[in-house]
């Protein structure tokens, strides 16, 4: 498995910069985020992509992921149509950059369950926004991650296998956050329910006594127990962490990361 870091966490850092960091803590791979305005935009040409592909190749670090954010925003969650389409259009950025860059995966966060409607109607609203977008997936040959976070939805890892399993498609699948479930389950659990259908995973720690994120190995993780788990599952591609915190940290949680995975 290669180890790496999600410009998530960077901040407004650069391509450059973020590359720099990867060397010299050794990540092996890299989550680019695209926003608006920024550096990576998401509207950079061809050319100026192929540009960053190049620098990262240069810099012996490959691309695990991508995330494109749009002006727009939106949320696949929300009841309004509005709302759904620019986030749609968000995640069809991603997925044409992904193909662009040959990356396998990208990640998907669908906004926050709000008051309004049901639940049901919700679950039917994403799912049919999953199912018209794992065609372009496919085209891409880029799998979507449908990251499990703090939003109200699809709480446990039997819902999330049995939405999964009613989109229906290879193309669509989870993007595992190792700590998002821990105020109320087990890593493990998730792990084993899920199986082939992670297509990428995040690293995070959670300490359950003080009802925090913590530093990998800090928290309750029985990354042990993972680890295996994930070898049972068959998984063998990326692991990205998602843990805030200066230089030092960030070179610190490449040696931790290094650790867990020679679990």
């Amino acid at each position: 498995m290669e180890i790496g870091v999600t410009q998530i966490i960077l901040g407004d850092m650069n391509i450059d910069d973020t590359l720099e960091l990867c060397q010299a803590a050794s990540y092996e791979c890299v989550e680019l985020t695209f926003r608006p305005g920024k550096d990576l935009d998401p509207d950079l040409s061809d050319s100026e992509l192929e540009a960053v592909g190049k620098k990262c190749a240069d810099a012996g670090v490959s691309i695990a992921s991508v995330i494109a954010n749009t002006a727009d925003g939106g949320s696949l969650l929300s009841t309004s149509a509005e709302e759904r389409s620019n986030q749609m259009k968000g995640l069809a950025k991603s997925l044409e950059i992904c193909g662009k860059f040959g990356v396998t995966g990208t990640l998907l966060h669908p906004g926050q369950l709000q008051v309004d409607g049901t639940y049901e109607e919700v679950w039917d609203n994403l799912r049919g926004a999953l199912q018209e977008m794992a065609p372009e997936a496919e085209r891409n040959g880029c799998a979507i991650g449908l990251e499990n976070v703090w939003n109200k939805f699809l709480l446990s890892p039997k819902e999330t296998a049995d939405f999964i399993d009613e989109v229906g498609s290879d193309w669509v699948g989870v993007y595992l956050d190792t700590a998002n479930m821990m105020a109320y389950g087990y890593p493990e659990h998730w792990i084993r329910s899920l199986g082939s259908r992670i297509k990428k995973v995040h690293f995070k720690d959670f300490d359950r006594g003080q009802h925090k994120f913590v530093n990998l190995m800090d928290g309750d993780t029985d990354w042990v127990t993972v680890m295996s788990e994930f070898r049972a599952a068959g998984y063998d591609d990326s692991v990205v962490h998602e843990v805030g915190g200066d230089r030092e940290v960030q070179i610190e949680m490449a040696k931790r990361m290094k650790e867990i995975v020679a679990l």
